[in-house]
C-alpha cells in the first residue's frame, strides 16, 4: 500500500477531525463567554463551512487545467466564489478580533481569537478532504 492510499482511506477522518475542532473551540468559546455572543460573531464559522463545502462539491478530475481550452468556466468559477467566500470568512473573523480587543463592552478577546481559530480549521479541514478524496 502506497502513501496515496494511505491519505484516501485517512484523510476524510483527519478533515472530519480538523473541522471538529475548530467548531469545538468556537463552541468553547461562546459558552465560556462571560456576555452573550451576538449572531454576527458566528458568521464568519458558517461562511468558512459553507465555502468548505463548496469545495468538497467539485471533484478533482473535473477541473481542466489548460490555458488554451476554453474548459469548464462554471466550476471554475464556482471554485472562486469558494475562495472568496472563505477568505471573506477569515478577514471577518480577524474583524471581530481587532473589534473585540478594542471594545471593552465586546466579547472577551478569546471568542474573537476561537472566531479565527474556528475559520482557519475549517477551511484546511476542507482543503485536506479535497486533496485526500480518491474521486
Amino acid at each position: 500500500m502506497d502513501l496515496l492510499e494511505v491519505w484516501a482511506i485517512f484523510g476524510p477522518g483527519v478533515a472530519g477531525t480538523v473541522f471538529g475542532v475548530g467548531w469545538w473551540i468556537w463552541l468553547d468559546a461562546v459558552v465560556c463567554s462571560s456576555i452573550t455572543v451576538p449572531f454576527l460573531h458566528y458568521l464568519p464559522g458558517i461562511f468558512a463551512s459553507l465555502a468548505a463545502l463548496m469545495f468538497n462539491c467539485v471533484r478533482k478530475e473535473d477541473i481542466d487545467y489548460s490555458p488554451y481550452d476554453e474548459g469548464e468556466w462554471r466550476l471554475k468559477l464556482w471554485l472562486f466564489i469558494a475562495y472568496v467566500v472563505s477568505f471573506v470568512s477569515l478577514a471577518g473573523s480577524a474583524g471581530l478580533l481587532i473589534q473585540d480587543s478594542l471594545d471593552k463592552s465586546a466579547p472577551s478577546v478569546w471568542t474573537g481569537v476561537a472566531g479565527v481559530l474556528q475559520c482557519v480549521c475549517v477551511l484546511i479541514s476542507g482543503l485536506v478532504y479535497w486533496t485526500s478524496h480518491p474521486e
